[in-house]
């Protein structure tokens, strides 16, 4: 049986790179699109621990200690606002 299409497959892969032009070096949008997230403060007013999730960023809070505090994604701020127990400084 012939494997001539793999052959074929792994030519056509191959990199051809010429020693006269200069090396061209990908570029990460990645980094570059990120942008810092703003923050708002809260305060856990309760006795024991809690953690929370985000309603918009799916993020998890976790508040170990009464008196914790944590930065809270902007998104997730309105959330966070109705629970009775965190207090936003």
């Amino acid at each position: 049986m012939c494997n001539c299409g793999k052959k074929r497959t792994a030519f056509k892969q191959q990199r051809i790179v010429d020693p006269h032009l200069p090396a061209v070096v990908p570029q990460q949008n990645s980094l570059q699109s990120i942008q810092p997230v703003k923050t708002v403060m809260f305060q856990y007013t309760g006795n024991t621990a809690l953690s929370v999730i985000g309603n918009v960023t799916r993020k998890s809070y976790r508040f170990g200690f009464p008196g914790d505090i944590q930065h809270i994604a902007l998104n997730d701020v309105a959330g966070m606002a109705a629970i009775p127990v965190l207090k936003r400084i």
